[in-house]
């Protein structure tokens, strides 16, 4: 069973700030991540969330937040409704002066089953777009 997290790092011209702001407001995160109903960056704070590749049978996402350091660190667990398994995401801010690295980590992927649509390579795809070109679009235009 593969247990190898996948890891993306970018860095973004914007401080560390911003890009916390960016990755806990949720009227923030709907303009480059998911539209949430609620989020509350604290620990045992549970949000759901709708999505997919086939928007007629979206699934529903179901994250616990179990890890909060202020201005550095983020992780959430991440299961779908109906299916086995538990993984956990983590976002990593790190101060560069008037830029900010960020490495997002998806670990446990394998636990999630055998759904060819929890496919690690379609973690990798969507994290990519997510963190690789949404986020980053969105701290542009807002600078």
């Amino acid at each position: 069973m593969e247990t190898t997290p996948f890891v993306i790092e970018r860095t973004y011209n914007a401080p560390a700030a911003k890009v916390w702001k960016a990755i806990t407001d949720k009227n923030e995160m709907k303009q480059w991540y998911f539209d949430l109903a609620e989020f509350k960056p604290e620990v045992g704070f549970e949000f759901r969330f709708y999505s997919g590749k086939d928007p007629n049978a979206p699934y529903l996402h179901i994250c616990r937040i179990t890890e909060v350091e202020v201005g550095k660190k983020l992780t959430h667990s991440w299961r779908y409704d109906g299916y086995p398994g538990d993984s956990f995401v983590s976002f990593e801010l790190f101060d560069e002066g008037n830029k900010t690295r960020l490495r997002l980590s998806h670990n446990k992927i394998e636990t999630l089953g055998d759904n060819p649509d929890f496919a690690k390579h379609n973690f990798a795809a969507g994290w990519t777009q997510i963190i690789g070109t949404n986020l980053e679009e969105y701290l542009e235009k807002t600078a």
